[in-house]
């Protein structure tokens, strides 16, 4: 079986936005809302304007608290509605003179909780299939967009792991393949600069372009070029984007992309374009594998030399396994604000894993040293020489 990628949704892997953000902010503000209510009309029921008639408002908690939380949190609101009906009634002694009142207070509070809880549950429960449905949906077109890695290519072994950074996201603004050809077995990680559906279209765009070229092209370059090619007729179709969309496209929608290419021989040539340098992992050391000559990424080719350098070529022997990510894991933060140590990281990892174990340790220690907050997407590709 292939190594599935793994998405936001899994648990523990999920990242939500940071509590100063607006939309969090404001349904803090709805779900505190019946409560601030109810809190309100006690301290009118407890100081002098207490002839003021607060029952109906009352009434209204667990209806407001039916909309944002679920049967738990409406009939907590209802109980302290209820709480405070009471309370006013004793503390105003006026259980003798208003009784009809105050039942009548009692029974409204009664029929809107009870409607409020199955109004509630019945809204959990068609937001949960719909949400089910669509994460059904989701995972489809993952699967298609960003496919399984098998776990045996030619003379490697592999495993993938991606997390999206948006809340309930699967596909993010990180991309990777690994296929096997003719010329050995070629393989792609990148990072789309975008954000949103744009980022997720170039995504899809340039995996189709390397999907295609990995096996006609004779050179890495020229596979790479082809990716490059797509990505600018992608954005010059005619109605593709709005006017604002294709700012956005044409300024952050480069990416920085790595091709790899493992024949038969224990060599690993690489043709980077503005992306983190792959790790080597050999006999429990890790070294990564710079460019000599550095490119600028895909959508910025007017800065590329007029005769690009080729292929570099590094040792890639039985037993070494090549780390390829994104820059969503160097750059996980602590709340120290400190940058994931990954090469310390990997030599932590006891030997003698699985390539999909091996992602699986990475994967624990980034949630634990994010905290579970990841700012930014992540993807991995582990490939081990076999013998």
């Amino acid at each position: 079986m292939g190594s599935h990628p793994r998405s936001a949704l899994r648990p523990g892997a999920s990242a939500r936005p940071g509590a100063g953000s607006h939309g969090e902010v404001l349904f803090i503000l709805a779900k505190c809302a019946p409560f601030a209510i109810a809190l309100g009309v006690l301290a009118v029921e407890l100081s002098p304007a207490h002839d003021l008639v607060t029952g109906p408002i009352l009434t209204t908690t667990p209806a407001l608290a039916a909309l944002t939380m679920g049967p738990v949190g409406t009939l907590a609101a209802a109980g302290l509605a209820a709480g405070v009906n009471a309370t006013s009634a004793t503390y105003n002694q006026s259980w003798g003179t208003l009784t009809q009142l105050i039942i009548g207070n009692f029974l409204g509070l009664i029929v809107v909780s009870v409607a409020s809880v199955i109004l509630s549950s019945a809204v959990r429960t068609r937001r949960q299939s719909e949400l089910d449905q669509v994460r059904r949906i989701a995972v489809a077109a993952q699967e298609v967009v960003l496919r399984p890695v098998p776990e045996l290519l030619g003379p490697v072994r592999a495993a993938s792991l991606c997390l999206a950074s948006g809340t309930g996201a699967l596909i993010g603004g990180d991309l990777y393949e690994a296929v096997e050809t003719r010329y050995g077995v070629r393989l792609i990680v990148g990072d789309v600069r975008g954000k949103g559906l744009s980022a997720i279209r170039v995504v899809a765009v340039a995996l189709g372009a390397f999907r295609e070229a990995v096996h006609y092209e004779d050179e890495l370059r020229e596979v790479m070029d082809r990716c490059g090619a797509a990505m600018r007729r992608e954005v010059a179709v005619p109605g593709t984007y709005s006017r604002e969309k294709l700012s956005e496209v044409l300024l952050e929608g480069f990416v920085t992309a790595l091709i790899a290419e493992v024949p038969d021989e224990p060599v690993v040539y690489l043709v980077n374009r503005g992306h983190p340098p792959p790790l080597v992992l050999r006999e429990g050391r890790v070294h990564a594998l710079m460019p000599a000559s550095p490119l600028p990424p895909l959508g910025l080719e007017d800065l590329v030399p007029e005769s690009p350098p080729k292929p570099e070529s590094h040792p890639f022997r039985p037993g070494d396994r090549l780390l390829f990510y994104t820059d969503g894991v160097i750059e996980a933060r602590n709340r120290d604000n400190e940058f994931l140590p990954l090469p310390e990281t990997m030599e932590q990892i006891p030997a003698g894993t699985s390539p999909q174990e091996f992602l699986d340790e990475l994967h624990r220690a980034l949630i634990r040293h994010t905290g579970g907050r990841l700012a930014d997407d992540v993807a991995m590709i582990l490939i081990e020489r076999l013998a």
